[in-house]
């Protein structure tokens, strides 16, 4: 061994500490796939798993410490200057090594909840150090605890390891210096890339199942962090990830896509720019559009979830509700993209943290404002989480009233005031509102339902124990969510203003599919004056939501948006559905679903809502054409400015609207009915004055 050491010479401190962490690392790794052992024997992936991720891991040391111990060839010596480069090349060894060992103790809390090891969303959430430690000390303490006594006990162990390995170091002579430098410069690249071919090596050269879990297993989390951040860059550009596809292909199928007559486009320098006259002809609406967070199918008993939403359930009696409605993403500020927006998810971050899109970027609010009316965002938490308060103020959002404004709430939580309180606050906002002829517009972002679960005591009865989970807290989201609609339907606004309730995604998405579809799916209600009950069987888009809104308010409009008015679609029309898991885009059109991957063949797949199982079939190539289409579009449009309203109204083409032969007027009252065909689809019979 003293041999060995004298032979490296400086590079032994560095090769001992590279040995340390690849165990570490190896112990780590097999013991997540020990815990996930079910998932990692579908795979057949053991040996895999175990091989590529050692591949991974010289990878990551290659990056790590691959420039430290090149100049530690060089400057390594008995010398002042040498014996202060030994220092830090210490605290180098030592630091790597801890930043390391985090990342790994932070990667079971994180698999548990969002199904992937770290990514970019744990650099996201750093820039909320407030909301993140009290999240942490509500919910996640044991590992916090962990963590706080592991890495001082670590730091001390690193510490004394590297003083030994470091102690009578043979230093080689100055003319061998550049020499070895350049060597130890070849094997370090080497490692790091990991391959001789023209790309480096990167997660999708070692995935190897449809189990985006398993394939997170193989890397380390401080690698999939690393890469996470190296690509928030480069990943505003879809095709980059999914392959290029010329633009004027891009836009036709997106229009036929749509299933609208070229007529209905009207702009040439905004491609997606379409006139649209809405099926509601009477006096304009409010529009007050409630997002709930996190509350998924799989917790609302009328759509056979747990028995947890007994007042959204009694609303969706009363209203039109949607039965398989999907989230485009798996985060709040993608679900608020696609409902505010009508924005397709990209593999970016969605827009509402973007730097292009911060002002003049379209949503419904600036549409509104348009149309005099007033609108603001109402919520509970710090309007500056996640840009919000930037985004909506930049788009439309004439006032934001958040955590800061509310007098002696009953109620403050990691998150902000409870769902009560947003809700009293919301209706004394609309009662003011409703005292004056202007209309308005607001968006209600709740967050009670929201990890660690806190809310006020004695407020319902409980599911379970202990208090603070998931299932008790939208059960308390459902409880606030009912008392503000029995003091709406005694209001004066009620019956001038349309509500949508809908949730912004579901609270984890997780499973050994590439995208688990049944994790996508969420509540949808529109409920208010004149909206009949309807159970709607159709295949819906969050982004659909925003168009159908519109027309039931009353609201002609020439806007960019590409989901469907869904009073003016016919029930037997093929619903598609667009789903963003972390870089994977999957396309669901009635049982077949496309799933593109970051540089890797796209898949086919069909998908039993029974069963809500995946299972492989031939890819469809016109499925996939639009898919990809959409797939592109988002980046398109960001980098190019091209989702917006028109600068000038004579930008828009004179295009007569479309006749829908799914329409009905009649006279005699502004209802909306409903009626059954005799195949049991569904038909939207608007009655209009």
């Amino acid at each position: 061994m003293i041999r060995i050491k004298h032979h490296l010479g400086p590079a032994w401190p560095f090769i001992c500490f590279i040995l340390l962490n690849l165990l570490l690392l190896t112990l780590s790794r097999l013991g997540l796939a020990l815990w996930q052992f079910e998932r990692v024997t579908d795979t057949a992936g053991w040996t895999h798993l175990l091989l590529q991720g050692l591949r991974v891991d010289l990878s990551t040391m290659g990056w790590l410490f691959g420039v430290p111990m090149v100049l530690t060839m060089l400057l390594a010596d008995g010398h002042a200057l040498g014996r202060a480069w030994l220092l830090l090349m210490r605290v180098w060894l030592v630091a790597g090594s801890l930043f390391l060992l985090f990342m790994e103790l932070s990667t079971p809390d994180f698999i548990a909840t969002y199904d992937l090891r770290p990514n970019r969303l744990f650099v996201e959430y750093l820039m909320y150090p407030k909301e993140v430690f009290a999240m942490l000390l509500g919910g996640h303490l044991l590992a916090l605890l962990v963590v706080a006594l592991a890495l001082p006990l670590a730091a001390w162990g690193f510490w004394r390891f590297a003083a030994r390995v470091c102690r009578d170091l043979r230093y080689p002579r100055f003319y061998w210096r550049p020499i070895l430098a350049l060597l130890v410069l070849a094997i370090g690249l080497l490692a790091a890339r990991s391959t001789l071919g023209h790309r480096g090596m990167n997660p999708a050269m070692v995935a190897f199942s449809t189990d985006p879990l398993v394939n997170a297993l193989v890397l380390n989390s401080a690698y999939s962090v690393g890469f996470a951040v190296r690509q928030l860059g480069k990943e505003e550009n879809a095709s980059t990830l999914y392959g290029p596809m010329a633009e004027d292909e891009l836009l036709a199928t997106l229009r036929q896509a749509s299933g609208r007559p070229d007529s209905d486009f009207v702009s040439a320098s905004l491609p997606t720019l379409t006139r649209n006259q809405a099926t509601y002809r009477g006096k304009p609406k409010n529009l007050v559009i409630i997002l709930e967070e996190s509350l998924g199918a799989r917790f609302v008993g009328s759509l056979g979830g747990l028995p947890l939403t007994p007042n959204l359930d009694r609303l969706s009696q009363q209203g039109w509700m949607f039965e398989q409605l999907y989230a485009t993403g798996t985060r709040s500020v993608r679900g608020i993209e696609a409902v505010i927006t009508g924005f397709t998810p990209t593999p970016a971050q969605a827009v509402v943290k973007l730097d292009k899109s911060q002002t003049g970027f379209f949503t419904i609010a600036q549409l509104l404002r348009q149309q005099n009316y007033s609108t603001r965002f109402i919520y509970g938490g710090e309007g500056h989480f996640d840009n919000m308060a930037s985004f909506f103020l930049g788009n439309g959002f004439e006032k934001i009233i958040d955590q800061r404004d509310y007098v002696q709430p009953e109620f403050i939580g990691s998150w902000g005031v409870s769902d009560e309180d947003l809700f009293n606050r919301a209706h004394q906002e609309f009662e003011h509102l409703s005292q004056s002829d202007q209309p308005f517009f607001s968006l209600v972002f709740s967050s009670s339902n929201h990890d660690p679960f806190e809310f006020p005591d004695d407020r319902i009865e409980l599911y379970e124990q202990p208090k603070q989970t998931r299932n008790n807290a939208a059960k308390y989201a459902d409880y606030a969510l009912g008392r503000f609609f029995e003091q709406a339907q005694q209001a004066d606004y009620w019956q001038d203003t349309l509500f949508l309730v809908v949730a912004d995604h579901d609270s984890r998405v997780y499973g050994p599919e590439l995208v688990p579809v049944k994790n996508f799916r969420i509540p949808g209600v529109i409920l208010g004056e004149g909206i009949a009950p309807l159970r709607d069987p159709r295949l819906v888009s969050q982004i659909d939501l925003a168009p159908t809104l519109l027309s039931l308010m009353g609201i002609d409009s020439e806007n960019p948006m590409l989901g469907r008015d869904l009073t003016q679609v016919p029930s037997d029309a093929k619903g598609q559905v667009m789903m963003q898991f972390d870089k994977n885009f999957a396309l669901l059109s009635d049982d077949q679903l496309v799933v593109l991957q970051p540089e890797k063949d796209p898949l086919g797949f069909s998908y039993s809502f029974e069963t809500q199982k995946l299972s492989p079939a031939p890819l469809d190539p016109a499925l996939l054409q639009t898919a990809k289409a959409y797939a592109l579009w988002g980046s398109l449009a960001y980098n190019r400015g091209l989702y917006r309203l028109p600068d000038v109204k004579t930008e828009s083409a004179t295009a007569s609207p479309t006749q829908s032969t799914r329409v009905a007027v009649n006279n005699e009252s502004n209802a909306v009915a409903v009626n059954e065909a005799a195949s049991d689809a569904t038909r939207i019979e608007l009655i209009l004055d």
